[in-house]
């Protein structure tokens, strides 16, 4: 196999994010709320995942929309009226946070229209990604700011070339819910070569723990994949066979790797795990740590106590 060493170094600049999914599992709450709109804390969910692309140096967004994601283009737009609101009452704390979303990154927009799977959302980007390498973003994993994950997989593509995802060690009865990855070493000890990958897989079927979550730095040369990629799991095109195809077959010469990933990571398309990542993240708040934990003590010792 021949690495195209020019196009490993090729600087990553555009970021692509799916957001057009309906979110049922948060019903009824997203039936006229984005499920990306839905708060962490204090700024949506989305927020996150933008100033997440931007701290690895992305500064070129992307977003796959779909009907009803309105809110996030005005999320992310200047909100003049209430800022001049704000700016009379001369709450420059709060005008501060409302105008922070405005400038984070040069963002755009495309609706997917049919929600066929990720695979065709992310073929949605390709006009505007070219034949560059590209950072894919989901909005239902929320990774901690303290543990750069992205800029890590992006210094990994620099390093090996291909396309790279990331993986985290899951218990092997969550397997059935990841795309799971079978992987060889590397010399660099957080790095594998993807050698296989199943999508949702039983876990008597799986090739290891390893599960996909939702970090992507991919090869433009996904591209061609995805438009020969047929419906599968859920008759929908998923980009894990894509990369499947990428990772096992070497005439493509485009080869994946991995990042094992052992950070901080909050699933909010969880509803569960949602909850959680608010209380986790409000604890760590300086503003809001003291007072929720204290309360969180008082009311587990009265819980225990019933």
């Amino acid at each position: 196999m021949v690495l195209n060493m020019d196009s490993s170094r090729t600087r990553i600049t555009k970021a692509v994010i799916p957001a057009a999914g309906l979110g049922t599992r948060f019903l009824p709450a997203t039936k006229a709320t984005p499920k990306e709109m839905l708060p962490v804390v204090d700024k949506p969910a989305i927020q996150y995942v933008v100033e997440e692309a931007v701290s690895a140096g992305l500064s070129d967004v992307l977003m796959i929309t779909g009907r009803n994601k309105r809110p996030l283009e005005d999320h992310f737009d200047r909100n003049h009226e209430l800022e001049e609101a704000l700016r009379k009452k001369g709450d420059e704390g709060r005008l501060a946070k409302v105008a922070e979303s405005n400038d984070l990154a040069n963002i755009h927009y495309v609706r997917q229209g049919d929600p066929r799977g990720l695979g065709h959302a992310v073929l949605c980007a390709a006009e505007h990604v070219g034949d560059q390498p590209f950072a894919v973003l989901l909005g239902d994993d929320l990774i901690d700011p303290r543990d750069p994950l992205l800029a890590r997989m992006v210094r990994a593509r620099a390093d090996h070339g291909g396309s790279v995802i990331a993986l985290m060690e899951v218990d092997p009865e969550q397997v059935h819910l990841y795309g799971c990855a079978a992987v060889e070493t590397t010399a660099d000890s957080d790095v594998v070569r993807v050698t296989d990958l199943v999508e949702k897989p039983a876990p008597a079927d799986a090739p290891s723990n390893y599960a996909v979550i939702g970090r992507y730095v991919l090869d433009p040369a996904v591209f061609d994949v995805l438009r020969t990629t047929e419906p599968g799991r859920g008759n929908e095109i998923q980009l894990t066979d894509a990369l499947q195809r990428l990772a096992t077959d070497e005439e493509l010469q485009s080869p994946v790797y991995g990042v094992v990933f052992k950070g901080r990571r909050y699933d909010t398309g969880d509803r569960g795990d949602y909850l959680r990542a608010i209380v986790r993240l409000a604890c760590e708040r300086e503003d809001l740590g003291a007072d929720l934990r204290a309360w969180l003590r008082k009311y587990v010792a009265e819980e225990m106590a019933d």
